[in-house]
């Protein structure tokens, strides 16, 4: 997609923003089989992000005036976390997220961070398996947790010869 443009996030691409936040969590409702995730009204979280990190730390992708893609860097001295990151359902598997992901990666190298990470839900095999292939090939993390909800969680995941639910 050559006329897909990234640029710095503007004032003027929030309601895209607001939008592409809401197609973000109903994925995530998608993923996790619950449609509580986010709450009634997910879009106030972009404006949180939007708060906490700051418009320099945001990036959209645009064809022509239609912003089509968001993503975000949060530095926490010399290490940074992509989030989010999401392209409209109609754009997806076209580059755009590569395009936004390769944007993030140069301004994290010129900032002289040392470590990139990304967190995605391990249930979200798409997300992970497209980090993978965009470089990011280390496990540093790994969070375990008791469900006391009686939420419903897929088995299969094995690490280190342990098997884990997700």
């Amino acid at each position: 997609m050559s006329e897909v443009r990234v640029r710095k996030y503007q004032l003027a691409d929030r309601e895209a923003c607001l939008s592409l936040w809401r197609e973000l969590t109903e994925w995530h409702r998608h993923v996790y089989q619950d449609s509580t995730v986010g709450g009634a009204h997910p879009e106030d979280y972009f404006d949180r992000h939007l708060a906490k990190v700051g418009a320099d730390s945001l990036w959209v992708a645009t064809i022509g005036s239609e912003t089509i893609g968001l993503v975000g860097l949060i530095v926490d001295g010399e290490e940074a976390a992509i989030e989010p990151l999401v392209v409209s359902k109609p754009y997806r598997n076209k580059g755009v997220g590569k395009r936004l992901v390769e944007t993030v990666i140069a301004h994290a190298r010129e900032r002289g961070i040392k470590f990139l990470n990304v967190e995605p839900v391990a249930r979200n095999t798409k997300a992970i398996k497209f980090f993978h292939s965009q470089g990011f090939k280390n496990i540093g993390h790994e969070q375990l947790f008791i469900d006391f909800s009686n939420h419903h969680w897929k088995n299969g995941l094995k690490l280190f010869d342990c098997k884990f639910n997700f």
